[in-house]
């Protein structure tokens, strides 16, 4: 396989692996097995997921996100923001942008490392029912911010176990078959909370989750606990800015804003994939 480049970049801890493929220099290869093995800490680069970055008739390009486990999905808020930076820093797009996304076509605005990117509309809430775990029943919320998220407010997000209840939750018989993220959160605010996230396809604690930042912030807001522009600390420590607009009925002009940092660029050996 010819070499090819990419840059490794992190949103607010979550940390992503982004090649150009308008040549579409992996059309020959099975993506999802090249996803799984790129993003293996230790024996390859090591990422939460990876982004290829297409042409588009729609916008000025077209993306394609994949989680460490090789699986598709439609949105991820951290990603999105890294691949808006990416397009700008590679001059594919000026630093206001549209990307196409199989949930539709979003805007995006980058300013320096500071990226603000809009978020498709949250679907499929449904606010406090009982989820029973573990011989235990817990209150939680559901909201789909492009991927599907629970959420459960919690006391103290430091003690908490999160892998061991997120991933009770993730393969929860109730969010068969494709499974959901899980979200801890606390309020510290009527304008800032904390959250920690398990997440589906990485199957493991994140550092940070932008559309699980953006599922706890609407929930919280339903929940009247709080306002616009909400700040999410994670457990990777930079905060995100969640941005919303209540229209009674939906939520509208949903946005999520924070860094997106450059790590390194290098490329991509065929020994990277063994």
């Amino acid at each position: 396989m010819k070499r090819i480049p990419f840059l490794k970049m992190s949103g607010s801890g979550n940390d992503f692996i982004i090649i150009d493929n308008r040549e579409e220099s992996l059309s020959e290869c099975n993506i999802n097995d090249v996803v799984r093995s790129v993003c293996r800490r230790r024996f390859s680069i090591g990422a939460d997921g990876l982004i290829l970055i297409e042409h588009s008739k729609k916008a000025h390009f077209k993306w394609h996100f994949y989680n460490a486990d090789g699986s598709e999905v439609g949105m991820c808020g951290n990603g999105a923001r890294c691949a808006a930076r990416f397009a700008y820093l590679k001059g594919i797009a000026s630093n206001a942008m549209t990307i196409e996304t199989k949930v539709g076509i979003i805007k995006a605005q980058v300013d320096g490392a500071q990226v603000k990117i809009e978020m498709c509309t949250p679907e499929g809430i449904l606010l406090d029912y009982n989820l029973p775990v573990g011989g235990k029943k817990y209150l939680v919320s559901h909201i789909n911010t492009g991927v599907p998220h629970v959420v459960m407010f919690v006391e103290n997000v430091e003690d908490l176990d999160v892998v061991g209840l997120g991933r009770a939750i993730r393969f929860h018989e109730r969010y068969k078959p494709h499974g959901c993220n899980a979200n801890f959160v606390k309020t510290l605010g009527n304008q800032e909370l904390a959250i920690r996230t398990y997440e589906r396809g990485v199957e493991d604690e994140t550092l940070s989750c932008g559309t699980g930042a953006v599922a706890a912030a609407l929930i919280s807001y339903l929940k009247v606990l709080v306002q616009s522009p909400v700040e999410v600390h994670s457990k990777g420590g930079e905060a995100l800015m969640v941005h919303f607009r209540d229209k009674g009925s939906r939520f509208t002009d949903v946005f999520l804003e924070g860094r997106a940092r450059v790590i390194y660029d290098g490329e991509l050996w065929d020994e990277a994939l063994q």
